[in-house]
């Protein structure tokens, strides 16, 4: 086993079809994504021994939630610890380690549940869980990157916007799973957590032992990188982790990426009770919940349009896009909920979650123009730490505000204007740690072979080849694979969200 995994045996043979590669990266991508949909077993398990009602012997949704807590926490962490482990052992290793945290985290659980003990929860899908998370979210990106030097944004979009999407699959499954399970002694949440865990562990460990890597020097056919010195970052030069997160260009995009993502989860977290206290009169849990959803979808498709647009307009113009249009859009919240139009409503913050999830697909690749792409897996997992601070961060400021407010005798329906405002301001402190982004000193940046820049600049290229017709047969199936269970959970959603506008 140790020898499939290492990183030598994974380089991919001449002509070989690059276009496998994100459906790989999609499998694994999509499976960890569920960790934005386990609040579906929250009512369950918060009854898990009353089975019709919640007793005093059972959690309480608050106990739970610290699963939730723990999955980004450990995430960030995680991605920032073992990130150069990563770059160094290749992919598919690290997806291996990450089904085996993952899958292995809702076996823990299930016994957790099985046997009424908290902990083993926090144990197996938090902790543990979270590392197969972090793991799992920056397995692909430096390969994607590899493989597509012409197209960063969109490789890395394709793959991240997995991430987006897992709920959208794994929670009506789960949901029809427990419906399934349901007994008069029990709720159906361990054995729904046992088949989950078997699921994700089977999807990320096909998506792992599918990743290749380019062979060193490699190149699509009939491209030419850039002569421009500022976009000379390729794979045989590049900034040292070590170096990089001591760079400025490093902490403006850490603070970037934390403004824009405290605001996104602020948004998410309150996204379902917000348009029930708007709009109470005309809004049911269940069209809520769709609203929810709804986000969600929007989340996948913004990670895939705005880091294919950064291919074009460039990464810092993009985010100061996220940022600028941002702040016009939650500023407009307020008057959109006093005009009563639903619609407008629903609009706007569909927009902004594009961008939020725009923010996600796009940083990989604007941590490759910066530094190279050869340390791009270790310097995004440090960078994936402003993730964990958002996620803290956004929902506390926003819980806490809305408290607060309601709190002084501020009705509910109001009391996210104050909110909406605090959000703007993150917006423009981010908007000006984008624009003071400049390019990283030459100096800065050593070969892999040769130590020095200057040494590098000789490297020969090795153009790609046409890819067999098999290969292209393969590609199909992948996708397929991929889409399949994709393409469901959208119909799901938007079913679900069709109910808002009846």
């Amino acid at each position: 086993m140790p020898g499939l995994l290492t990183k030598a045996r994974i380089v991919a043979p001449a002509g070989y079809n690059r276009w496998l590669v994100p459906p790989a990266a999609l499998a694994i991508h999509l499976s960890i994504g569920m960790a934005y949909g386990f609040s579906v077993f929250w009512l369950p398990l918060s009854r898990a021994i009353g089975i019709t009602h919640s007793t005093e012997a059972d959690w309480k949704i608050s106990t739970l939630g610290w699963m939730y807590t723990l999955f980004f926490v450990m995430l960030g962490s995680s991605a920032a610890l073992f990130g150069a482990w990563a770059e160094r052992e290749g992919p598919r290793k690290v997806g291996v380690v990450a089904a085996c945290c993952w899958g292995g985290g809702f076996f823990i659980s299930a016994l957790g549940i099985y046997l009424h003990q908290v902990w083993l929860l926090w144990v197996g899908s938090g902790l543990i869980g979270g590392c197969g998370l972090g793991l799992g979210y920056i397995s692909p990106v430096s390969t994607l990157i590899k493989w597509f030097p012409d197209r960063r944004g969109m490789a890395t979009g394709l793959a991240i916007m997995g991430f987006g999407g897992g709920a959208l699959i794994g929670s009506p499954l789960a949901d029809a799973l427990m419906q399934r399970f349901s007994t008069p002694t029990s709720v159906g949440v361990w054995q729904t957590f046992v088949v989950l865990g078997a699921l994700y562990f089977t999807a990320m460990m096909a998506g792992a032992f599918a990743y290749r890597v380019p062979p060193a020097g490699w190149t699509p056919a009939g491209w030419t990188p850039p002569a421009d010195t500022s976009s000379m970052r390729g794979t045989r030069v590049a900034v040292p982790v070590d170096v990089a997160w001591k760079t400025p260009q490093f902490w403006l995009l850490w603070a970037v990426l934390c403004l824009n993502v405290s605001a996104g989860i602020g948004v998410l977290g309150m996204a379902s009770p917000m348009i029930q206290e708007v709009f109470k009169d005309r809004i049911t849990a269940s069209a809520a919940a769709g609203f929810a959803g709804l986000l969600s979808l929007f989340n996948i498709g913004g990670r895939i349009f705005w880091s294919s647009l950064s291919d074009r307009i460039g990464r810092k113009a993009t985010y100061a896009l996220f940022f600028a249009l941002g702040m016009l859009l939650y500023a407009s919240v307020p008057a959109a909920a006093s005009s009563g139009s639903v619609a407008l409503f629903v609009a706007i913050f569909c927009i902004i979650l594009t961008m939020y999830g725009g923010g996600f697909a796009t940083i990989p690749a604007y941590l490759a123009d910066l530094f190279g792409v050869s340390h791009v897996s270790a310097i995004h997992g440090r960078l994936l730490t402003a993730w964990s601070t958002a996620g803290i961060l956004g929902p506390v400021l926003v819980n806490y505000i809305r408290e607060f407010q309601i709190g002084r005798g501020v009705a509910p329906s109001d009391a996210y204007t104050f909110t909406m405002y605090v959000l703007v301001g993150f917006l423009g402190i981010g908007l000006v740690c984008n624009m003071a982004v400049r390019p990283v000193p030459a100096h800065l940046f050593v070969s892999l072979e040769s130590g020095s820049l200057r040494e590098s600049r000789g490297d020969k290229q090795v153009a790609g080849v046409s890819a067999p017709a098999r290969y292209w047969s393969l590609v199909g199936t992948a996708w397929t694979l991929a889409g399949v269970p994709l393409g469901w959970g959208v119909f799901k959603t938007l079913t679900l969200a069709s109910q808002m506008f009846r």
